[in-house]
């Protein structure tokens, strides 16, 4: 009977055993099941956040770029406006260079308490006109 009952306990403690490797291959599984689908989750997370740091950072390129070319656009003449204020320089320096042939160097002032007018002359120059009271102006 004692060995009737070591074998039962064998048999009985072989059984135990069986069902606790089942009973915890069951659980790996399920808790591999849930870890994958942790990790699928946690891929999913990863993709959208993924696509927002790449939209955010097109939007600020785009900002980035974008500003400084308004500004440009705003600040910088057109081409006709280049043309235009070309055509002015050459205009003005034509006008400027006559007024120098015209007497434009001429160095005018106010003298005196009575602050009349006056001129700067050529003193080596020759003095013309009847009275000899013309005389060359300085820079002309």
């Amino acid at each position: 009977m004692i060995d009737a009952l070591g074998a039962l306990t064998r048999g009985l403690d072989e059984v135990v055993r069986q069902e606790i490797r089942g009973a915890l291959v069951e659980e790996f599984q399920a808790l591999g099941g849930a870890g994958r689908s942790a990790a699928e989750a946690l891929e999913a997370v990863r993709r959208v956040a993924s696509i927002r740091v790449a939209a955010w950072a097109v939007a600020v390129v785009a900002m980035c770029a974008g500003v400084p070319l308004a500004i440009v656009w705003a600040v910088v003449p057109s081409r006709a406006q280049v043309a235009e204020l070309r055509a002015e320089r050459d205009r003005l320096e034509t006008s400027v260079a006559l007024l120098q042939r015209q007497g434009g160097g001429i160095d005018l002032r106010r003298c005196g308490p009575a602050r009349r007018l006056c001129v700067r002359i050529e003193r080596a120059a020759p003095a013309f006109g009847p009275q000899s009271d013309y005389l060359i102006v300085k820079g002309h």
